[in-house]
Order: C-alpha cells, then structure tokens, then sequence
C-alpha cells in the first residue's frame, strides 16, 4: 500500500506541475540530420576523427567524450530514475517450438511499454535474452512489431533457445501515448530501451551476461544506440543503419543533438563503434546508405576493435544487390552470428538439406498481439499526448 500511495503521490506531483514544465526544444543549429554528408564527406569525416586516437587509451578517451555527448543530447544522465516496471503479461500462446505473450511495463510511471515475449519451449537452467527492435516500414494489416519479418525473426531466435522481448517504438502500435514525431522521441525510445534491459534482468532464468539486441534501420539506430549506453548488451547486430554519411531520417533518431556538441562531433559510425570489444555484426545492402559498409564503415570500426585486440569479435554482412529491410538473407547472417556468441542452437531451425527454414513460425493477426484491448485495458491512470508525456519525461530526468 505503501508503494502504491508513493506511485500516485508522484503521478499527481507532476500533474500539478504541469503549467510550469515544458519539453525543452534542441539547439537544431547542433542537429546532425538525414544525408547530412555526402559520402565522400563522411569517409572524410571518419578520416579525421580517426587523427584524434592512437592508441587504446586515447581511444577510450574519444568514446568518454562522445558517450557523455549522447547523454548530454539527450538530456538524461545515465543514473536517471527508475521506477518500477509493474509488468503486465498475458494471453500465452504454445507453438511449435516456442510461447508467445503479450507484454506491457512502466518505463516511466504512467508510460508504457509495449510488446511481445517469445520463449522456448525446452527448458534449460538459463537463457540468454534478445531485444528485438523496429524500423519505420510501411505498414500493412500488420504494424511495427508485429510485421510478419519481426513474428518469424523472434519465433526463431526464441526456438534457437533465447527469450525474446519484441517492443514497439513510441508512437506505434500499442504505444499510441504519444505521436512518434514527439520532440524528445529520441530519449524516450532511449529510456524505453534500457528499461527493456531492466525488464529482462527480472526474468529469473535469463543469464545476465548473454544479452542481444538486434533490428533494422530505425531499429538499428536503436540497436547501437542502446549498445553504446549500456554495457549490458553483450552482442549486437546493427541492420541496414550504421552510415557515414547517413544520421537518420527521424526524429527518434536525430531529433536531438547526440552527434554534436559545443565539445564533440561524431557520427553513427563512431557511436556502434563504442560497442567494442563486446561482438558486433553489421548488416548492410547496395540500396540505401550502407552501400560503403566493407570500405569504409567496417573497417574504421574494424580498426577500433583492434585496440582492444579484438578484431574477430566485428563482421559485416554486405549484400549488394539487396535493399531496405531485414529479409530473410539478413536474418540467416544475424542467426548464424548470434548462435556463435549468445550460445544458440541453430539445429533448431534447419532443415534436413542444411538451409535455415523458417516455416515453423506461426504468423500470428495483428489483433492477437496487441497488448491493450476490450479485455485488457490500458490502466486508467496512463499518461496521455503529446504535452504530458513531455512534463513526464521533464519532470523524471531531474
């Protein structure tokens, strides 16, 4: 009761502040946006942040500067507040192989969560945990995390033998709180992502110390990011994002000056670049801004893991007659490299011919998933649009 009183005292404290917060706009003179360079800029770029460091410890020194430039940007400090997540978990449903249920948290009182928690079928002492992020592609009957692509990815990889938490990004699907455009989305989704991490830390048999994360071009930038701020993510697979030239073509990923600062200029390259010594697949495609990832991405943070003398610990998987998505020829390089280092079973997913065959998965209506319905309401004391969600995450950063 105690808890409980407490929660509201500080859900009505930021009611009754809420004519004196507001969300505070960016310096966009420090924005780093879109096809901010062109490619020949951005290979000059890296050239020229590559001068800075020489060796290992000035290379930490480097990746101090701009880890502290992202929190700045964002406007958090990495000791932000957390509250209870107050999980909300429902409707499990048995397939072949692996379980399915519908998830929601608190991230921040009042704001939730949402999304999906694959687990395998066969039991084990513990399991290691993927967070599976989502991009901005075109929706269809189905949405964000419940594309058919993202159903198939986290029924594999939960097969293969890890929990899987799916999320949806703020403003899609069940997270309607807010628009996605939101001025500080970048740090919500940054907040919702470490949460997730907390979140996997309560599940009893999930090992701490294999944890993944993995998804394409908005959750890609969500996938390096993540990894950049915390060093609990042991592995990532990067999909189709982490570019040179490219700083993202959203809010959510660009909206706030992580990349510049009155003390640092960086780029993407270098933020998945602090994912080092810890194992690291970039996967990119002829299509779209990736399409220099073996000559130019790759091997400056090639060079970066060679510091640490550990350059087998970083790949790439470039397929230059591919586009735009995380199709199935990237999933199969993200399974393979992902059972290498998180402990996978691969067996579990392979045909009789050797080749990963995923037709096992059960593609579930978009409506099964949903975490918030007629019989599962969305608590009545949710914080909702725009303006409060911004007094929210206002009031919670201080």
């Amino acid at each position: 009761m105690k808890t409980t009183t407490s929660y509201l005292i500080l859900l009505l404290t930021i009611m009754a502040l809420s004519d004196k917060l507001s969300a505070q706009s960016p310096d966009t003179g420090l924005l780093r946006q879109g096809n901010f360079f062109t490619e020949e800029e951005g290979a000059a770029a890296l050239e020229k942040y590559a001068a800075t460091y020489n060796d290992l410890a000035s290379w930490e020194k480097r990746a101090g500067q701009i880890r502290q430039g992202i929190w700045e940007g964002l406007d958090l400090s990495p000791d932000f507040k957390r509250t209870p997540l107050k999980p909300i978990i429902h409707s499990k449903r048995t397939h072949d192989g692996y379980t399915v249920e519908n998830v929601a948290f608190e991230s921040m009182p009042g704001f939730f969560v949402t999304g999906n928690l694959y687990r395998p079928t066969q039991e084990h002492p513990s399991y290691p945990a993927i967070l599976s992020t989502h991009g901005h592609f075109q929706e269809d009957e189905y949405t964000a995390r419940t594309r058919e692509d993202m159903q198939r990815r986290c029924a594999s990889l939960a097969r293969m033998g890890a929990i899987v938490f799916a999320y949806d990004m703020v403003g899609y699907g069940d997270a309607d709180q807010n628009d996605h455009k939101h001025p500080q989305a970048l740090a919500l989704q940054s907040i919702n992502s470490i949460r997730a991490l907390d979140f996997l830390h309560t599940i009893p048999e999930v090992d701490k110390e294999r944890i993944g994360v993995t998804g394409a071009s908005g959750g890609g930038t969500q996938t390096f990011l993540l990894t950049a701020l915390d060093d609990r993510v042991a592995v990532s697979v990067p999909v189709v994002m982490v570019s040179a030239h490219f700083f993202g073509g959203c809010v959510c990923e660009s909206g706030l000056p992580i990349h510049q600062s009155h003390a640092h200029k960086t780029n993407n390259v270098e933020i998945a670049a602090l994912a080092a010594p810890r194992p690291m697949l970039l996967i990119s495609n002829g299509k779209d801004w990736t399409l220099n990832t073996p000559e130019v991405e790759y091997p400056y943070i090639r060079n970066v893991y060679e510091l640490y003398g550990k350059a087998e610990n970083v790949d790439y998987l470039h397929l230059p007659d591919e586009g735009h998505d995380y199709g199935i020829s990237k999933r199969e390089g993200a399974y393979r490299f992902l059972a290498r280092h998180l402990g996978l079973s691969l067996e579990k997913i392979t045909n009789d011919d050797g080749e990963i065959d995923e037709r096992f998965v059960t593609v579930e209506p978009h409506q099964k998933l949903r975490v918030f319905d007629a019989e599962h309401p969305r608590p009545k004391y949710a914080v909702q649009g725009d303006q409060a969600v911004s007094q929210l995450v206002t009031f919670y950063k201080k």
